[in-house]
């Protein structure tokens, strides 16, 4: 069965031309767990998401798979 992508983090996180250990160190939380976000093997929760959406500069809404698709 083939993953997922529930959201855009690695997306963004490249157009924005941000690391995930900025984004980790901004959130104070560890590289590990930002990175399983951007491989979709887990989701933030949604506080989490809308301040991974203000690091990054962009609406919550943009980091969600289905708002863009």
């Amino acid at each position: 069965m083939a993953k997922k992508d529930y959201n855009r983090i690695k997306v963004v996180l490249a157009e924005k031309k941000k690391t995930n250990k900025e984004l980790a160190e901004y959130l104070k939380m560890g590289t590990v767990t930002v990175s399983r976000w951007c491989t979709n093997d887990s989701q933030p929760n949604i506080a989490t998401l809308f301040k991974v959406a203000k690091f990054l500069g962009v609406k919550a809404k943009d980091l969600d798979r289905k708002s863009v698709v």
